[in-house]
């Protein structure tokens, strides 16, 4: 099937956009939120700017030019930078989740109101405590591999899951263990880990949210 041409240029666009975030200010907010800065500049700038240009310009291409692009766009930005402090340091900061969860949340009023249907929001946050208590039972049973950063992410994934309903809920939550799976034995391969040793799960949960976004949106 062929691309619709305005489509493709408003991915295109957003691509751009993602990346100049990208390599400023979003690298510079990553760098300003780790603490032993273990990562070079470049390093981050690169991952950052590649990681924005790749989900802006991807979830353009599936929704549009609608109302629900912005909110889209701000949670791959907040995830963008979270996903480099987790992998870099290991941690997921407040100061970056915590916004994320405001503004994401303030972004999906007008994307409900352009569909008219305001169980939405309903679902949004009924998916924001639901996935809060399951990664909070699973820090509890696991606490070495499911950290409290995890559980409070895990409110952002449900907020923007659960806005798309139970469907997409359940994939945001399936599709992280499988991508962290998969990560984990790529790892054990390669020998960047050993069966001892702990990868950084929140790129993990915010790729999964990433693909039931792309899934059920559009």
């Amino acid at each position: 099937m062929l691309l619709d041409p305005p489509a493709l240029l408003i991915a295109v666009v957003l691509a751009v956009v993602g990346f100049v975030l990208g390599w400023w200010p979003l690298a510079a907010w990553a760098e300003h939120s780790m603490k032993h800065g273990r990562m070079p500049r470049r390093t981050i700038r690169v991952a950052s700017a590649v990681t924005a240009a790749v989900t802006f310009g991807l979830l353009a291409l599936r929704v549009g030019l609608e109302w629900l692009l912005p909110a889209l766009v701000a949670f791959a930005a907040f995830a963008t930078v979270l996903a480099i402090v987790d992998l870099a340091e290991k941690r997921l900061p407040n100061a970056v989740v915590f916004p994320a969860l405001a503004v994401v949340g303030v972004l999906l009023v007008p994307a409900t109101w352009a569909t008219g249907e305001w169980m939405r929001l309903v679902w949004a946050l009924a998916g924001a405590a639901a996935m809060f208590a399951a990664y909070f039972v699973l820090a509890l049973i696991s606490p070495s591999a499911m950290g409290m950063g995890d559980v409070k992410l895990a409110l952002v994934i449900g907020l923007v899951a659960g806005w798309f309903g139970l469907s997409a809920w359940l994939v945001a939550l399936l599709a992280a263990f499988v991508i962290g799976g998969v990560i984990s034995l790529i790892a054990l391969a390669l020998k960047r880990v050993t069966l001892r040793g702990s990868i950084p799960f929140g790129p993990s949960m915010l790729a999964g949210a990433l693909v039931a976004v792309w899934l059920a949106a559009g």
